[in-house]
């Protein structure tokens, strides 16, 4: 009778260490032979297309081992997603990442953003749509059109901030989430305030990118806006260096040549009256209040200071700007910055 507990018991024992071993072997041990890649699976797709993959890219030493773990751990619902193999080794570490998926939380900010090409390459990969999706959409006219703007102003949709949207977010979600935000900002009160002050809301961020192009420091915002707000009421050119060097294509510009000034652009301010026809850059939500809220003078020229500190002498007199732009121009010529 012993001998057969004892025989009974070393059976068991030499199953389980079976067992083990066949469960090592499937689940455990290191059978992501590529890990140096990130594997797409795309809305729609079932099992075998992961499998063909996986077997494209050769992720896996045993497809069989693979496959078992899969079954085992029920991985039937496919979630879309890009996954990044390099921290998988085992069946088990790339089922529970394929089963997880990705819709998780991602933190998005930007700001310092001049066109609709640099706000996508800062989406950049951040989420699983493709960035050419975005920039597609943000070029069609007819998407556009369903927020109230088009290919030249949308930009305007898009509010510096830091956001938090899921990974798996589409493009066209991402775009109506934007437009929400964008809605927030817009609220009754800032749409009757731009109203009394006789724009749109596109005019104000048209503006508003204007002046933050001019001075980003807060204390000049408002003046600056109100000098141009004044132009406007007077029909006067606006006569922005910004807009020319966005017209040029040419952000570094220290200095604008007379060549640059006929440049046949509707952003060049110096040769069409009025606003250009989009932003010329996606100024900060602070910079638009200071549009709404613009400081009323009677200023209706302005010079960088010829200390290069980035502010700006401000006059209503053309005689006093003749003086504050020679003062300019010798500094340039000092420091031989020809453009």
């Amino acid at each position: 009778m012993k001998k057969i507990v004892i025989g009974v018991l070393v059976g068991i024992f030499v199953l389980a260490g079976i067992a083990c071993a066949v469960f090592h072997k499937t689940f455990l041990s290191d059978n992501v032979q590529n890990r140096e890649v990130v594997i797409v699976v795309p809305k729609g797709a079932d099992f075998e297309q992961v499998m063909d993959t996986l077997r494209k890219y050769e992720v896996l030493k045993s497809e069989e081992t693979f496959r078992k773990t899969a079954e085992a751990l029920k991985y039937k619902k496919i979630k879309i997603g890009k996954y990044d193999l390099s921290d998988c080794r085992s069946n088990l570490d790339l089922v529970r990442m394929l089963r997880r998926g990705q819709h998780y939380s991602v933190k998005f900010t930007f700001n310092n953003v001049r066109t609709a090409d640099q706000f996508v390459e800062k989406v950049g990969n951040k989420f699983f749509f493709e960035p050419s999706e975005l920039w597609a959409m943000l070029q069609n006219r007819d998407t556009m059109q369903k927020y109230g703007l088009n290919d030249t102003t949308a930009v305007c949709l898009f509010i510096p901030n830091t956001y938090e949207l899921y990974y798996d977010i589409t493009a066209a979600d991402f775009l109506d989430k934007m437009y929400d935000y964008y809605q927030q900002f817009w609220n009754e009160q800032r749409k009757a305030t731009a109203s009394e002050i006789g724009l749109t809301p596109v005019q104000v961020v048209t503006l508003a990118s204007i002046v933050e192009e001019e001075n980003m420091r807060p204390s000049e915002k408002a003046i600056i806006a109100g000098l141009y707000m004044n132009r406007l009421h007077k029909d006067m050119l606006l006569q922005s260096d910004p807009t020319v060097k966005f017209a040029i294509g040419d952000f570094a510009r220290k200095r604008i040549l007379n060549a640059d000034l006929k440049v046949d652009s509707p952003y060049n301010t110096y040769k069409y009256r009025g606003l250009p026809p989009g932003p010329i850059r996606i100024p900060e939500a602070s910079t638009m209040d200071s549009v709404l809220h613009y400081r009323h003078h009677n200023y209706i020229y302005m010079c960088a200071k010829e200390d290069f500190s980035g502010y700006h002498n401000f006059t209503a007199s053309p005689a006093v700007h003749a003086q504050n732009a020679a003062r300019y121009r010798a500094a340039l010529n000092a420091r031989n910055i020809k453009k």
